[in-house]
């Protein structure tokens, strides 16, 4: 993994997933995407945010000329869950019970939750699309690897709709409906190729050394149900950020 003076500590990277899970909590958060507290301020509302405006490894990205590359698969160790869904005030996020993994090469990370984005963070060749969702994990040592399932209109996903069909509407509230199980490994797409960089999170204080690997065929959901995440988030995305020096590469299969 290549270092800058931004890759924050794992402390910090772990404080924000704190900070989105527990966001519900703030009568008023203190970052938005918009106005006073948007994206353009977010370096100015905390020191410890400082690089959200001078990081050099920040996320997300227009995907553009990947190099082709020998890629270690992605091996989703998923399965059936009971979550636990949250407005956060930011997005609706799914808490996910311990016990689901991910295996790239020699690392293992463990399935911390998942959220959504409108549109999605994420472009390829300039296009956006309607969602994504963000599967944050965990690794032994600290560090954070994030899958990104872009997601456009189309047939449902029963997993998906199970989520955006029980959405809670007010930011600070959680729920749980019971006899709800969502099946993980659905929600994925059925082809594996993905998008490998270095990035950062998407939110502050926007820590860089996040391992992100960005799934390159889409996911579909019904209109209704990108509707609905709509009238509660119209748009919870940061723009692309600069790719400077870095490569990013694109598995073979």
């Amino acid at each position: 993994m290549k270092h800058s003076r931004f890759l924050a500590p794992v402390v910090m990277a772990l404080a924000s997933l704190a900070m989105h899970a527990t966001a519900a909590n703030e009568a008023h958060p203190h970052w938005s995407y918009t106005g006073a507290h948007g994206v353009a301020h977010w370096a100015q509302l905390d020191a410890a945010n400082e690089a959200c405006a001078l990081g050099h490894q920040q996320s997300p990205i227009d995907i553009r000329k990947a190099q082709q590359a020998e890629l270690p698969p992605l091996t989703f160790s998923y399965g059936r869950i009971a979550p636990s869904i949250v407005n956060n005030g930011h997005t609706i996020q799914v808490n996910v019970p311990a016990g689901q993994f991910l295996q790239v090469g020699e690392q293992r990370y463990e399935l911390l939750q998942f959220h959504f984005h409108t549109p999605s963070e994420e472009s390829i060749g300039g296009k956006r699309r309607a969602m994504v969702a963000h599967f944050v994990h965990r690794a032994a040592d600290g560090s954070l690897g994030v899958v990104a399932a872009l997601i456009q209109p189309g047939k449902a996903n029963p997993a998906f709709e199970a989520v955006l069909s029980h959405l809670p509407p007010h930011p600070k509230e959680t729920i749980t409906v019971e006899g709800l199980e969502l099946d993980l490994a659905a929600m994925l797409p059925a082809t594996r190729r993905y998008y490998d960089f270095q990035g950062s999170l998407t939110t502050p204080p926007c820590s860089e050394g996040v391992h992100w690997m960005v799934l390159a065929e889409p996911v579909t959901v019904s209109p209704a149900a990108i509707k609905a995440f709509r009238r509660l988030y119209t748009a919870n995305a940061r723009p692309v950020q600069p790719l400077n020096d870095r490569v990013v590469r694109v598995s073979s299969h």
